[in-house]
């Protein structure tokens, strides 16, 4: 990253900004930020990432590349590993950030890493419902973050509330989350990707997005579709996505006979085409902050069948753009998936309310918002104030 950063300073800017997370894995925090960094305003601000995990598979560093970011991977081990704050700190020192935003748990290793280095403002994005964000250590040292030099920003009131319940305090900015919502229309996308990957124009697809990790609930997702589908052999599911669920799934597939209908496609690195393809999103989260997959599905005109965990029923508006049903209730979600694919014209007019409302959650205004946060904090910093 050296010679990278030291090509950077030859074009002065006026503020530097380091986006430190902990992997560059193809999940809602990472896509977040690597948009951001993506979009700010080259004439103000320069930028580059840290992960602290190595490269995985199908990650975000070829989109960073091709943008001219510089990157930096720390080689973290599994679990603790103190060996990353020096090696943040040697960022650091290096980049000199104006602004530091970080993400997840990796506040417990860049907070110690900037102690006694030049002042400078530090951003924590909160994705996820405070107490459900990290660890109890982590909580520990958020609130200790928090309370002294560390801004929070909360990704949607839900969130907020969930921050101000667990802090006690505000948090600095509620900053919804945005993305490309134009790059998700792809009408002409469904034949050929259904033809690639072995569908029919007739077959009935639900997709769902996200890790194959607990939060997820993806085996409660398979076990609805089975409830709801038992009978409709054109149905199928894919899961998009990889977590530490998936040999799990793969046995309840076995179980429950659904190998040829149920589909882990792994990570994707072009979701697009994926939700352009199918005809009806789903989730079955038991927790969620703002979920960017439900926003992605929105504005490619998928309507939404989902858990109420969280902050979706402020992103899915039951009755209109989809169907909720209660946090666990699997029996619930299974009789909305059934009932949305049995009426194609319900279905298409939540799909147009949605591809609608998803307007709202634009990347634009989302980076906006973060620039001027950056550049207000960046100058309260520079003059020592709190």
């Amino acid at each position: 990253m050296g010679a990278a950063l030291e090509a950077g300073r030859a074009k002065r800017v006026s503020m530097r900004v380091l986006e430190v997370l902990a992997t560059l894995k193809r999940a809602g925090a990472e896509r977040m930020a690597v948009s951001l960094v993506q979009r700010l305003d080259p004439t103000r601000f320069e930028t580059a990432v840290v992960s602290l995990f190595d490269a995985f598979p199908g990650g975000f560093e070829p989109e960073l590349d091709a943008s001219g970011i510089p990157v930096s991977h720390l080689g973290k081990r599994p679990g603790l590993d103190l060996r990353m704050i020096p090696r943040l700190r040697c960022v650091m020192r290096q980049f000199r950030p104006d602004v530091i935003h970080t993400h997840s748990y990796v506040l417990r290793y860049s907070l110690p890493a900037s102690l006694g280095l030049p002042r400078r403002a530090m951003v924590h994005t909160v994705h996820n419902l405070a107490a459900r964000e990290s660890d109890f250590t982590g909580r520990l040292i958020h609130r200790l973050a928090f309370g002294r030099r560390v801004a929070a920003v909360a990704v949607g009131e839900v969130v907020a509330r969930s921050y101000r319940e667990l802090y006690g305090a505000e948090p600095s900015a509620v900053i919804r989350n945005g993305i490309d919502t134009a790059a998700f229309q792809q009408p002409v996308a469904r034949r050929h990707w259904r033809a690639m990957h072995g569908f029919s124009d007739s077959d009935f697809l639900i997709v769902s997005a996200g890790r194959l990790d607990p939060q997820k609930n993806p085996l409660g997702l398979i076990g609805a579709f089975a409830r709801a589908f038992a009978c409709q052999p054109d149905a199928h599911l894919l899961l998009a996505g990889d977590g530490i669920l998936r040999a799990d799934c793969g046995k309840r597939l076995v179980e429950l006979g659904l190998g040829g209908r149920v589909h882990l496609l792994g990570t994707q690195t072009e979701i697009m085409e994926t939700l352009a393809s199918c005809d009806l999103f789903a989730l079955a989260s038991d927790w969620e902050g703002a979920p960017l997959a439900v926003i992605e599905a929105m504005a490619a005109g998928l309507p939404v069948v989902a858990t109420a965990a969280g902050g979706v029923p402020e992103l899915v508006a039951g009755g209109l753009t989809g169907l909720l049903a209660p946090v666990g209730d699997m029996d619930s979600l299974a009789s909305a998936l059934e009932r949305l694919a049995g009426d194609a014209g319900l279905r298409q007019i939540m799909g147009q309310a949605a591809r609608l409302r998803s307007a709202e959650y634009g990347v634009g205004p989302m980076v906006s918002a973060y620039a001027s946060l950056f550049e207000r904090l960046a100058e309260q910093s520079s003059e020592g104030r709190p």
